[in-house]
């Protein structure tokens, strides 16, 4: 571990086998709740390590969180349900006190090359904020931007009922580990609840999954999500994002989610110092 790693600020440090929470891993839900990016990177994390291969891309990760995950020591546990030529499919658990609270299956297809033919492809564009993004260890939070108001750095101007985009370079989720590039899109792609979810009175939507399709992996550290649509029925919600860097769309993100109006998050009228946005 370097200087420079170890002052970079982590959802975890890695302790006796077990991962301790930091606060940046608390989330905006309760006192003793981790935010969704947090696990979600600790998932992805361990899939990476244990079962990711150059020769496979990570297609598909899909996040079951099954319960409030809390402020106490985390393990996570990871077996490869198939390793075929083609498709390798990999399975985490992510268990507190003895209890799974959330489970992970990664889908990997082997690389090669597209097959003939010319297809359709969505023209979905994401524009940048103006000027230079901060520095490799600037972590100045996120930028959130939304139609008719353009871009910001605090969420709570973006309150309304106008498309919603996210961009944010994730903090690394064990300390002295820098995330690889799957890792980051997984824990960007999280923000998926976020920018569909969020309304003139915050967010009332709790997601309990993520799914996050890839077809390349991001080539930057500051990843953008952007939604695509919002569909909400009976206390129950569907959000889709596009994924972007620098070179464009790569990848799609989609949660489910109910309704949670008695821990309503209104950013306008709670104090989230030291917190992470989601």
């Amino acid at each position: 571990m370097t200087p420079g790693q170890a002052a970079r600020p982590a959802h975890f440090t890695a302790v006796d086998g077990a991962f301790e929470p930091t606060r940046y891993a608390q989330s905006h839900w309760g006192p003793d709740h981790l935010n969704g990016p947090a696990v979600v990177g600790l998932a992805a994390r361990a899939l990476d390590l244990a079962h990711g291969s150059p020769d496979f891309m990570p297609a598909r990760l899909t996040v079951d969180l099954f319960k409030a995950a809390r402020g106490v020591p985390t393990t996570v546990t990871t077996r490869l349900v198939r390793d075929g030529r083609r498709v390798r499919n990999a399975e985490c658990d992510v268990v507190q006190h003895g209890v799974t609270v959330a489970r992970a299956i990664m889908v990997c297809y082997r690389r090669s090359a597209p097959p003939p033919g010319e297809q359709w492809q969505s023209t979905t564009e994401f524009a940048y904020p103006d000027g230079p993004l901060p520095g490799p260890d600037e972590f100045t939070g996120p930028y959130v931007g939304s139609d008719g108001l353009g871009w910001t750095r605090t969420i709570v101007e973006h309150q309304n009922a106008e498309r919603t985009r996210f961009l944010d370079r994730p903090i690394d989720v064990v300390a002295g580990e820098r995330n690889t590039p799957f890792v980051r899109a997984a824990m960007i792609a999280e923000s998926t609840s976020l920018v569909t979810n969020v309304g003139t009175r915050g967010v009332g939507y709790i997601n309990g999954d993520l799914t996050v399709g890839l077809a390349r992996l991001p080539v930057d550290d500051w990843v953008g999500t952007q939604a695509d649509s919002h569909w909400a029925a009976d206390g129950i919600a569907v959000g889709t994002a596009t994924l972007f860097d620098r070179q464009g769309p790569f990848g799609s993100g989609m949660v489910t989610a109910v309704a949670n109006p008695a821990a309503q998050i209104d950013f306008g009228t709670t104090s989230f110092e030291g917190l992470r946005l989601q």
